[in-house]
């Protein structure tokens, strides 16, 4: 996941709230203060709460789902979505701790309805680009995030490709097993705590 989440304090389109997203992260890395080994853990936990902000997660867990989701009971899908999040965020913060002062470039927004779109470059400090497209929901006066695509790779159908195989061979109660067990070993991990 790129560097770009992060919770705008202002409404606008969705270009501006991504790039307010951006700059709260930045800020947040690039504090020397969080930057101290000891302050791991409340870097992680303040770039967490401005990520959560941004991302429309029901949308992402049941594009993810896709089909899948509407045979799903209301509270398999609550738990779903907690598991879901839960597992994104250790992927992300895994690269947050991986940070080294890429910038990115915002390069194109496009907005049909609700739904909007923001391409981006992040320039990595050996000189790579590497092209992200955001896909966002209107909610309110807020863009939230349901689905990211990196190098052309959709997040979503990634996960949808990889749910899907365990459903075709398993079970809904396999799935969950496989996802309660991998959230115990991630929680279980020390130094990648919230």
């Amino acid at each position: 996941m790129a560097l770009t989440f992060a919770v705008s304090a202002r409404a606008g389109e969705p270009i501006e709230q991504v790039k307010g997203t951006t700059d709260e992260i930045l800020s947040i890395l690039n504090d020397p203060v969080l930057k101290d080994p000891a302050k791991a853990e409340t870097r992680r936990k303040m770039v967490w709460d401005a990520v959560d902000k941004r991302f429309d997660w029901e949308e992402l867990a049941r594009r993810s789902m896709g089909p899948h989701w509407t045979k799903m009971s209301a509270e398999e899908k609550k738990e779903f979505i907690g598991l879901y999040a839960f597992l994104l965020r250790r992927t992300y913060l895994h690269r947050v701790d991986e940070y080294s002062g890429e910038k990115v470039r915002y390069e194109q927004e496009r907005i049909d309805g609700d739904y909007a779109s923001v391409q981006v470059r992040i320039m990595t400090a050996k000189g790579r680009e590497i092209p992200a497209v955001y896909r966002l929901r209107r909610r309110g006066t807020e863009w939230r995030v349901y689905d990211i695509h990196v190098e052309g790779i959709s997040l979503v159908n990634n996960y949808r490709a990889q749910f899907n195989s365990i459903l075709v061979k398993s079970s809904m109660e396999e799935l969950f097993k496989i996802l309660r067990k991998k959230v115990a070993e991630e929680s279980s991990n020390k130094g990648l705590g919230i």
